[in-house]
């Protein structure tokens, strides 16, 4: 089945070794492990970790009693699977972001880190995400920031065209784009979130500063100018703290198949089988393999 809009699928990509372990790349996870601190609630019941990977930001969610660990791409799931095991605290599924297969109001929790920069629709993937949260849940998100310094130098020189201080999406490369934090502001306001907290992150993400400056040093530098993201923006990374008001209304079930609903019908009550879960209301068979619930295409 074709997606509309179009997803981005690392299906088969070593992302994890090339882009992170062997990329020069620990300073920035550092710098996201620092904001992740601060705005995550100390304890929660249930998490939805969109765009999961290989697992790089799941352990920081420990406080969590449950988290599903959720990718478009099951080798990057398997991947997750080899690093975090599979215990019941992790729930392993493959699935597109602008059809998620959970029932309304299931997750106290949920991050979008490194994933909204893919996401042609950002407005309705962010509706799909709202739509499964509980009453007072937290959403953290990151996004790739248009306003960011460079940018604005940049277009100054001539040497972009597209302008940094408009509202409207940027694609550099096919399907990764830029937001202007104003824009992120107003899609969440609109779906009814209030913005608690936002950070600034990587304001040092220049090679040589990398080369030159111990890791651990130049994160603990970032993390002491993170919180003027309350005043400007203009790193390349974002991070904002979003709450749905009211109180938790629900008991987050402790059956797996109670969190799912049928992406083809929307139905509940779906049904364990040896190798798929079962629709029956429409009959759509999802397949389960080796841990992993695949809702991307149902079975033939």
């Amino acid at each position: 089945m074709t997606t509309t809009p179009p997803v981005c699928n690392y299906e088969g990509s070593d992302y994890q070794q090339s882009f992170w372990e062997q990329g020069g790349r620990a300073y920035e996870d550092r710098a996201e492990a620092i904001a992740l601190k601060r705005m995550l609630p100390k304890s929660g019941k249930l998490m939805l970790e969109l765009g999961a990977g290989a697992g790089r930001n799941t352990p920081r969610y420990a406080g969590f009693d449950r988290i599903v660990v959720l990718d478009y791409s099951t080798t990057q799931l398997a991947q997750a699977q080899e690093r975090l095991g599979n215990s019941e605290k992790y729930i392993y599924v493959a699935a597109d972001v602008y059809r998620l297969p959970f029932k309304a109001g299931m997750f106290d929790g949920a991050t979008m880190i490194r994933v909204l920069h893919h996401m042609a629709d950002a407005p309705k993937a962010l509706a799909q995400i709202k739509a499964t949260l509980q009453p007072g849940a937290t959403f953290i998100l990151e996004f790739a920031n248009k306003l960011n310094l460079k940018a604005i130098l940049r277009y100054w020189l001539g040497k972009q065209s597209w302008n940094p201080f408009t509202l409207e999406p940027v694609e550099f490369v096919e399907l990764n784009f830029d937001f202007h934090p104003k824009a992120i502001r107003q899609w969440l306001g609109e779906l009814g979130f209030s913005l608690e907290k936002m950070l600034t992150v990587s304001h040092f993400r220049l090679g040589l500063l990398k080369r030159l400056i111990p890791t651990s040093l130049l994160a603990g530098l970032d993390g002491l100018f993170q919180p003027t993201g309350a005043l400007f923006q203009f790193t390349p990374s974002v991070f904002v703290k979003a709450v749905l008001p009211g109180s938790p209304q629900a008991d987050i079930p402790l059956n797996v198949l109670d969190l799912f609903k049928c992406p083809d019908c929307g139905s509940g009550g779906l049904q364990a089988n040896a190798d798929h879960v079962l629709c029956p209301s429409c009959k759509a068979k999802w397949a389960v393999n080796n841990g992993i619930y695949d809702f991307r295409e149902k079975m033939k």
